[in-house]
Parts: structure tokens; C-alpha cells; sequence
């Protein structure tokens, strides 16, 4: 269903890596790693399609995403490697904001409930420039909570969690690929998820 075809990401005068290829179905997760510098978050940038690829294609459902806009936009959630939350906002306000910019619109009553399930109880109202980074990597990882995209793309989803939250994370992925969703993400720390099937991308 998400297909890369021949990949080659280029920075400047630098190749960071070439010859990518890959397919992943409904139900599969595809963990890409590499050191620092090999290109993670720029293949992750082109699968949203805010970047293009030196060479190479990639494609979705059998078409090139370039030539699919919003209809293949509106079918992926991409979560960066910051929270990319705003400090002025509240964190219901945050939810809310980034969540009617993806087009599932959600009233006050449903952020609530979401914000306390990920831990944040007590804390809507605040300011997110007061939450330390792991409360505000808990507003924006809240976003899936609220999502109907088939394809998360997440750029170190588990960066400054703690243990409750890599659980509440890991929960909230296998419940995502057993409803037949897919999930392309880097990640430095080691987490065992149940999935129809499960991918290793490695760039050099």
C-alpha cells in the first residue's frame, strides 16, 4: 500500500542514502534506523510528502503521492521529532488546533478526556510552556488518540517518556495495526510491538 521505489536523499553536496526500497501492507510497521546524520528524519519528511526525493518514487495505493494532494495527505498523521506544540496554547487548545488542521474536529468535553488519558489530568488549562518535554511529547502524541488516518508517520515518538507512557504508546500502536493501520517510525530505544508484520529499514 506505501511503496518506495529506488529512494535517493541528497543534502547540499552530501548523499545520505540511495538505493531505498521497501513496501509496507495494512497491519505492518516499518522501523527505520541508522545513525545520526543517515537520512531517518528526511525519508520520514518524504513519506509526508514535504520533501521530494533526489530520485526515486515513492507511492501509495499504487500512484505516486505527488500526484495525489490531499487525498493522500488527509490519510497520514506525521508527528516530528519536536512536539511541535505551541507554548502559549493550552494543552486542550493544542489538541484542538492541530486536530480541526487535520480535519477531525473535536469539542473541549472529547480533549478532556483524551488529555487525562495520556496522563495530562489536571493540566488542560495550563499553558504548555510550564509542561516539562515529556508532558508536552504527551500533547502531541495525544493527536493519535483522535486520528482516523490509515498511516502514522512518527519521527521518535518515545523521546523524553517515561516508562507509563512508552506502555500507553506501545498500547496505542498495536490497537492502530490491528485495525488494519500501518506505521512508519524511528526510534532510539527499544520497544517489542505486535504487528501483522514488522520491518527493519536500515540506513547506512
Amino acid at each position: 500500500m506505501l511503496r518506495g521505489n529506488d529512494l535517493v536523499c541528497v543534502r547540499g553536496d552530501r548523499r545520505l542514502f540511495e538505493d531505498v526500497n521497501f513496501f509496507l501492507d495494512a497491519g505492518g510497521i516499518m522501523r527505520v534506523s541508522g545513525p545520526n546524520g543517515s537520512g531517518k528524519t528526511s525519508l520520514l519528511r518524504m513519506l509526508c510528502g514535504l520533501s521530494l526525493p533526489a530520485h526515486g518514487e515513492i507511492s501509495w495505493r499504487g500512484t505516486a503521492i505527488r500526484s495525489l494532494g490531499g487525498e493522500y495527505y488527509n490519510e497520514v498523521t506525521y508527528l516530528g521529532h519536536l512536539a511541535g506544540v505551541k507554548d502559549e496554547l493550552t494543552a486542550i487548545e493544542n489538541l484542538r488546533i492541530s486536530s480541526a488542521l487535520a480535519g477531525a474536529e473535536i469539542g473541549e468535553d472529547k480533549a478532556r478526556e483524551v488529555l487525562q488519558y495520556v496522563g495530562l489530568g489536571g493540566r488542560e488549562l495550563l499553558p504548555v510552556k510550564v509542561l516539562s518535554q515529556g508532558q508536552k511529547k504527551r500533547v502531541a502524541l495525544a493527536r493519535l488518540l483522535v486520528s482516523s488516518t490509515a498511516l502514522w508517520i512518527l519521527d521518535e515518538p518515545l523521546v523524553a517518556l517515561d516508562t507509563s507512557a512508552i506502555k500507553m504508546i506501545k498500547d496505542l500502536l498495536e490497537q492502530h495495526l490491528a485495525q488494519g493501520g500501518m506505521v512508519v517510525m524511528t526510534t532510539h530505544q527499544e520497544i517489542d510491538i505486535a504487528a501483522a508484520t514488522i520491518q527493519q529499514l536500515q540506513l547506512a
